[in-house]
């Protein structure tokens, strides 16, 4: 059985933006663990934006590094109504009207583990059609004042915790699902 799960960075005021000027005083070996974790999957989903900064980079890589080898060689979903061709090895378009997509994931998840990360307007629209499954949010002492937020205003979407695990550097790893 699949699932869709997706691990966030984020700030205590909720940034997830830019984690890389914030976020490496907290990485550590425990957090590398669980973010290894959170990449064992079939595939990855993405938003547009992420996907395309990432098919920017990991192409160009270091072919050395065991990651970049990891990320292009895997299974790729790109969610998207703009993008017209996916050209980073192994990706798919999913597209269509919100009925249609809603349905090719549904699909999607029934046989695959799906893993996310970043892609925040993606994770948004997942949260509100009630497609995650677990989502990971590694949460950081840090306020960072300004920058996209993993959650806007308006929608509920009531989840339920499913673990909560506090890391030496102090940054709380806190698994949700929904909620029955």
């Amino acid at each position: 059985m699949g699932y869709i799960k997706t691990g966030q960075f984020i700030s205590l005021d909720g940034v997830i933006e830019a984690p890389e000027t914030w976020h490496f005083p907290y990485f550590d070996d425990e957090m590398g663990a669980a973010v290894g974790a959170l990449m064992d999957n079939d595939a990855m989903l993405l938003g547009r934006r992420t996907y395309d900064g990432f098919a920017e980079y990991w192409p160009k890589a270091d072919a050395n590094d065991p990651m970049t080898a990891q990320m292009n060689s895997a299974r790729k979903y790109v969610v998207s109504n703009t993008l017209t061709t996916a050209s980073w090895e192994n990706s798919t378009i999913v597209s269509g009207d919100e009925a249609a997509v809603v349905a090719e994931l549904t699909k999607l998840k029934a046989d695959n583990r799906l893993g996310i990360t970043g892609s925040a307007g993606l994770v948004q629209w997942l949260l509100q059609h009630s497609l995650i499954d677990e989502l990971h949010l590694l949460v950081h002492p840090i306020v960072v004042g300004t920058g996209q937020k993993l959650f806007s205003d308006g929608g509920t979407v009531p989840l339920k915790l499913l673990s909560s695990t506090t890391f030496a550097t102090g940054v709380v790893h806190s698994v949700y699902g929904p909620a029955e």
